[in-house]
């Protein structure tokens, strides 16, 4: 993690405040978890504890619920239906008035559809994986604290999405899509073989084959190829 720092200014040193903020990881990449266990996660320096680390949909639920932390640090894509299908299944734990667990999406993606469709989905702010581990840190206590936090270069068009009183635009193309089809699409788009796609996904090629009929008879497309152009067209990949 280097250059890109969260939007708002700092909320001090909280190793010397003496605070601490519970904190899990979710992200399908065991090396970058490593990476940011080792950014973020000297307690005494930071104030940051990682009680918990998942690299799919259904660890993260497990790990949250057994956890309960303040923050999750949570990457968009993931095996299993996505970091929207996480917050989809931890709302109940987010809505809790006393113990709230709140969400921060850290993604390599900076595509509209993967910023808001986290945000509607009730996480606390998003930031990519090019953010310090300062200012990492900085926004993890923003969130904690209840804050909505953007990396500087989303800030603008958070707001600009959600600036008018009425809903953002739907895809209604894309709209059609199941979640996993989404995420088969996706990868096929960037250039996956089904192998790959399977292994990304945990599900087997021939499942990954009936997803992309599926995608290319809703869609009308005829092969991979224009799939791959419509998603560029659509900034999915």
């Amino acid at each position: 993690m280097s250059s890109e720092g969260a939007q708002q200014g700092g909320s001090g040193d909280a190793a010397a405040e003496g605070r601490t903020v519970r904190v899990v990881l979710v992200d399908d990449h065991r090396m970058f978890r490593t990476g940011v266990q080792a950014e973020i996660g000297e307690t005494e320096r930071t104030g940051v504890e990682v009680v918990g680390e998942a690299a799919d949909v259904d660890q993260a639920i497990t790990v949250i619920t057994a956890t309960r932390p303040e923050v999750v640090l949570l990457d968009v894509h993931l095996p299993g239906g996505g970091g929207v299908e996480v917050l989809r299944r931890c709302a109940a734990m987010s809505a809790d008035a006393e113990r709230p667990v709140r969400f921060l999406a850290l993604s390599v993606s900076d595509a509209a559809e993967d910023v808001i469709g986290v945000i509607r989905g009730g996480a606390r702010g998003y930031v990519t994986k090019t953010i310090t581990g300062t200012d990492l840190v900085n926004a993890i206590f923003r969130v904690a604290d209840g804050d909505a936090v953007f990396s500087p270069r989303l800030a603008g068009f958070v707001l600009d999405a959600f600036a008018s009183t009425d809903a953002p635009p739907i895809d209604e193309d894309l709209d059609r899509l199941t979640q996993r089809e989404r995420e088969v699409l996706r990868l096929i788009a960037r250039g996956y073989a089904y192998k790959e796609v399977g292994k990304q996904l945990f599900i087997s090629v021939k499942t990954v084959e009936s997803h992309v009929s599926a995608v290319l008879r809703k869609l009308q497309l005829s092969n991979r190829h224009e799939l791959t152009r419509w998603a560029a067209a659509r900034r999915l990949v």
